[in-house]
């Protein structure tokens, strides 16, 4: 059965073209794509991501347990509010998932996972508790509301639809977060834009969605949130990463810490991962030729070797077609390369894996 958030009517309401994501009723549009893609880009615009699974891990046993479930180390979250980018692996170093950690407070800490693979993450942390016999509780807020305002304006829009939370949030960098009575406000996203991701009671979201729509922040669908994260260089669980897939061939070498062992113990993969070194590099695609459209599993044919694409599109911002894609260990950003669409060659350069952020082009077409 396909689950609703708690917004789905104000969705209907509003005109959305709805589809299954992952078992959620999502909204992929409110009529143009392309619009809400520029609204983030260049204003503001927001995003229903309640879909994502909100998880609440606590108890004495609580950093341990983190030390030991993700590759990055949580012991570079020194003061309550900071956030971490990481992920689960499997025994084999595959992804389980990626997911952020937030650091509230002692022996308190927040999940982020992803929707698709959320009650799979909840089964492999409960799994990993009763193995490592460690006192600590993981909680699913299936009860919370999570809304992303993104984009040049978004904080501003946020501070004029609750002003109550401009003091505490004004001040907070990159990659934060603070509680603000019944708001958990973060500094993090999917889109390469400043703004907020704001957790909430799910009682108070569509109060606070009004209150967003009114001070001027338009509405955004799966389909922006898409082609934005990939301007932005952001992997798409399912698609850029899996449990078959080595982080280190995934571009998320930067999100390992081999460090250690933390607490007399390595994170799980850490050992896979040591025995298996690197073998692809994880780079972005900028199309050349004309008459095509770069799209995930596309072949990518390079005088070093053949890759794939992962996740492909065209950037409304560039005006041109963009894809990640793992290619052979050598490759470097100015190959030139050949994609296969459609059952033709078109001409394409490797460059870095970040087309666009905070509005900017990064790369020469």
């Amino acid at each position: 059965m396909t689950r609703k958030t708690v917004l789905n009517e104000t969705h209907r309401r509003l005109g959305a073209k709805m589809v299954d994501f992952g078992g959620w009723d999502m909204p992929l549009h409110y009529g143009s794509q392309i619009e809400e893609h520029h609204a983030v880009r260049r204003d503001c615009g927001m995003f229903d991501v309640s879909h994502m699974c909100a998880v609440d891990v606590a108890g004495q046993g609580a950093r341990a347990f983190l030390l030991r479930l993700v590759a990055n180390n949580v012991d570079k979250l020194k003061t309550p509010g900071r956030a971490l980018y990481s992920a689960m692996l499997n025994e084999a170093g595959g992804v389980v998932d990626d997911l952020i950690v937030y650091f509230v407070g002692e022996g308190r800490y927040r999940l982020v996972i992803n929707a698709g693979t959320a009650e799979k993450d909840l089964a492999w942390m409960a799994d990993r508790i009763a193995e490592w016999k460690l006192d600590v509780a993981c909680v699913p807020r299936r009860d919370l509301a999570i809304v992303a305002a993104q984009g040049p304006n978004a904080k501003a829009r946020v501070w004029r639809a609750l002003p109550e939370t401009r003091a505490a949030s004004e001040a907070l960098k990159p990659f934060h977060s603070v509680e603000v009575g019944a708001y958990f406000i973060a500094t993090t996203g999917y889109t390469g834009e400043a703004g907020f991701e704001i957790t909430l009671p799910a009682g108070q979201a569509e109060e606070f969605w009004q209150k967003l729509l009114d001070a001027g922040v338009r509405p955004a669908g799966l389909g922006a949130r898409d082609t934005l994260r990939l301007e932005a260089g952001m992997h798409l669980y399912g698609q850029d990463m899996d449990e078959s897939v080595s982080p280190l061939d995934a571009g998320l070498a930067w999100t390992i810490d081999f460090s250690g062992p933390r607490d007399g113990a390595d994170f799980v993969g850490k050992a896979a991962l040591l025995a298996h070194p690197q073998e692809k590099q994880f780079l972005g695609l900028l199309l050349l030729d004309k008459g095509g459209v770069l799209r995930a599993h596309q072949k990518v044919v390079t005088a070093r070797g053949e890759g794939e694409i992962t996740s492909g599109t065209f950037s409304p911002t560039l005006q041109q077609s963009i894809a990640l894609a793992r290619l052979p260990l050598e490759s470097a950003p100015g190959d030139a390369a050949e994609v296969e669409v459609r059952g033709k060659r078109l001409a394409a350069r490797v460059v870095k894996p970040c087309f666009v952020r905070d509005g900017k082009a990064l790369i020469q077409k």
